[in-house]
């Protein structure tokens, strides 16, 4: 008879509540998380999938008993190395975080200190917790950039953390994480900024270090296709109950419960493209540098943007994407070249443009936990566009504040919260409600749907075709998404390095023969199958072989 052995982590019973304050009513309790059961073996990894507000993080922070934001965990067992945690004392669960289990969240920008070097943050919890010693901790800190492909890994943690693009710093957070060497990681969306090349390194590395030193893993994530390359198992959750618990080969592919196929059949949106028009907006030979630089980060870009269409711009993380976004919106003026809109010259300096051109060209943001101010509303965040573009106000402001919601499928009751009280999706959809109330001719898009999950995301992109067709509004979408630029792109621009590489009409850009780089790509794109990840392993490594 095999020995039994004790689980790592048991959950039982879960239940997870909060207190609502909606105004002008008494505060009540509502629950978020129904009774859910979970049991995690050593060395395993588990998938937590569901649409955004399912109660996923709130699950995972409760691994460390921890409840983000005023939670409560009011019912149920935590079991964590066979003794149970939730009523653990204070001092006994700051031995438990940073040691037995550490976070990779969501959002690495809102989680750095923009005052300390990357290395210092990386290493303070194994200090902390005297693990190891700091030359140690160093030591361990560098090999683990190195596996997950930062570059200039001996000197990368000399760097502060905005010297480094959005995916460079969520790798960070993840060798913070993997740094004291925990028992259990709690990986909350931790490619949701990688661009897809990088992804598939960071996904291998997170396998490596699971086999090699036998770390468990709960594994928060929206995209079902990411999550089979690394799940033993898959719970799948929706409005905080568990609606399907399975194996990864059982629930991608044969999956029982209605919800589960639909998450697992949703990359099914496919936009055919428009055909080639004048340009809203034309960028000729533009080039740019950073203050303080002596290096080119745009070399003489040349594209541009049919209105009513949009163009996808895609590349791996410090390619320049977000950059060129900069330049186009008088944040980074360049050194060469010009950017005309709707027929004039913009004037480079963002000081310097008028209102007009302020309000018809709009940005949302990558890091949406960063692009809003914590200490207002909902209703302030899209209302300040409404006041200062259009003068509106009182019962005008407040109903075309509700539209908004509308469009963005929240709906009422969202109005007067704070963006504390919202899940991430939530969160970007009210960037692109504020985005939207300017009434703009272009909105630039910066990771909009990253943070979305699949059902959500996918009614996002239709929300936005549906919006291009009766306004003419123009899209520069900006992703690392593939299955997105299939979806809602009319052209694709591929960027490497600070240049363009391939560009056109998506037909011919997907078609091809490729250029090394877009061929790298366009092979990253996750495939929703067992195995698929290492199968491009062996691919890349033959094909080295070979060279």
């Amino acid at each position: 008879m095999a020995e039994k052995t004790n689980p790592l982590l048991e959950i039982r019973g879960l239940v997870i509540e909060a207190t609502s304050y909606p105004p002008g009513e008494k505060p009540r309790d509502i629950t978020l998380v129904h009774g859910v059961d979970l049991v995690l073996e050593k060395g395993q990894v588990m998938g937590l999938i569901g649409e955004s507000g399912a109660g996923k993080s709130t699950i995972g922070l409760s691994s460390m008993s921890y409840g983000r934001g005023g939670v409560r965990l009011s019912g149920g067992e935590i079991v964590l190395n066979g003794r149970e945690i939730r009523k653990a004392s204070a001092a006994s669960l700051r031995r438990i975080r940073g040691r037995e289990v550490t976070y990779v969240s969501q959002s690495a920008a809102a989680s750095f200190n923009p005052s300390k070097r990357l290395m210092d943050q990386v290493i303070e919890t194994a200090l902390s917790h005297r693990l190891m010693s700091r030359a140690e901790a160093e030591a361990r800190a560098v090999s683990l950039f190195r596996k997950l492909g930062l570059p200039s890994p001996e000197t990368f943690g000399q760097r502060y953390p905005h010297q480094v693009s959005g995916g460079q710093l969520q790798r960070a957070m993840t060798a913070m994480a993997l740094c004291p060497k925990p028992d259990l990681v709690v990986f909350d969306e931790p490619t949701t900024a990688l661009d897809v090349t990088t992804q598939i390194e960071v996904l291998a590395a997170i396998k490596e270090a699971i086999r090699d030193t036998g770390v468990a893993a709960l594994y928060i994530t929206h995209d079902l296709a990411v999550v089979a390359q690394v799940a033993d198992q898959i719970m799948v959750l929706r409005h905080g109950r568990q609606v399907e618990l399975g194996s990864t080969d059982q629930i991608i592919n044969h999956p029982r419960e209605e919800y589960t196929r639909a998450l697992v059949s949703v990359r099914g949106l496919e936009h055919a493209g428009k055909d080639p028009a004048p340009p809203v907006l034309k960028i000729e030979n533009v080039t740019a540098r950073y203050r303080g630089t002596s290096f080119d980060v745009l070399k003489n870009i040349c594209i541009d943007l049919p209105a009513g269409q949009t163009l996808a711009v895609v590349g791996e993380s410090g390619s320049g994407k977000s950059t060129l976004a900069r330049a186009i919106t008088g944040l980074l003026p360049p050194s060469k070249g010009r950017i005309s809109f709707d027929g004039r010259v913009l004037s480079t300096d963002f000081k310097s443009r008028k209102p007009q051109d302020l309000r018809e060209i709009q940005m949302i943001y990558q890091m949406a936990d960063t692009a809003m101010n914590p200490r207002q509303t909902v209703a302030t965040i899209i209302g300040r566009p409404l006041e200062f573009y259009f003068g509106l106000k009182g019962k005008a402001r407040d109903q075309r504040i509700q539209e908004l919601l509308d469009q963005i499928e929240m709906g009422k009751g969202f109005a007067d919260r704070y963006p504390a009280e919202l899940s991430g999706g939530q969160k970007q959809r009210v960037c692109i409600a504020r985005a939207l109330a300017a009434r703009p001719k272009l909105i630039i898009c910066d990771e909009v749907t990253s943070a979305l999950d699949p059902l959500v995301a996918d009614g996002i992109l239709k929300l936005l075709l549906n919006l291009q067709a009766e306004t003419q509004m123009a899209y520069l979408f900006i992703t690392h998404d593939l299955a997105t630029v299939r979806a809602i792109s009319d052209k694709i621009a591929v960027m490497y390095r600070g240049g363009v590489v391939r560009y056109g009409q998506k037909a011919d850009v997907l078609e091809p023969p490729y250029d090394d780089y877009t061929d790298l790509l366009l092979s990253s794109v996750p495939e929703m199958r067992l195995g698929w990840l290492e199968q491009v392993l062996a691919g890349r490594r033959m094909e080295g072989a070979g060279n």
